[in-house]
């Protein structure tokens, strides 16, 4: 099996098992998935679930297979991508995978009008954040160097940037 299709399956079954677990089953567990009454009484807030969802979907699809096909590798820290992706909506925000599963919570919140998915939302995030600075940021840099503090400038960790990043001299950007 060549470089490319193992990176492919193995972001796939990664996709499955963890944004899955997090982001549907976690969100599923805890509502069914049936509407309630929405927040405030007022229908049309339950829109704003559905652009959240409608955002971050295509988001973390995109991610998980750029690390497929450009990193050669997965999300997973078991099988890291071997080349530093900083295209597509990573030239917008360093975490878009953690980003687009916290998006799909809180649109699932706004959608079936249920509070605990912003706790869960939340509660996802901080662990998001605690990894990202505890383990990724610190393998990242000692994996790619220069590279990734060049990438760390210009592009933020959560918040994303409208235009996007176009990186420097081997930033590996056409």
């Amino acid at each position: 099996m060549g470089e490319r299709l193992r990176a492919i399956l193995g972001s796939a079954v990664f996709l499955v098992i963890a944004p899955g677990f997090l982001a549907g089953l976690v969100p599923w567990e805890i509502t069914r998935w049936e509407m309630l009454t929405p927040f405030a009484g007022y229908g049309p807030i339950r829109i704003v679930g559905a652009v959240f969802i409608a955002a971050g979907l295509p988001v973390l699809l995109d991610s998980f297979a750029r690390f497929a096909l450009e990193g050669l590798g997965t999300p997973a820290p078991v099988a890291p991508p071997r080349r530093l992706v900083v295209r597509g909506f990573f030239r917008h925000v360093r975490n878009p995978m953690y980003v687009a599963v916290t998006s799909l919570i809180v649109g699932q919140g706004f959608l079936f009008g249920n509070w605990r998915l912003f706790v869960v939302a939340a509660v996802f995030w901080l662990f998001f954040h605690i990894f990202v600075l505890a383990y990724e940021e610190p393998t990242l840099r000692s994996t790619f160097g220069r590279e990734y503090e060049a990438y760390c400038a210009g592009v933020g960790r959560w918040l994303p940037r409208l235009t996007p990043w176009r990186g420097g001299a081997g930033a590996g950007l056409p």
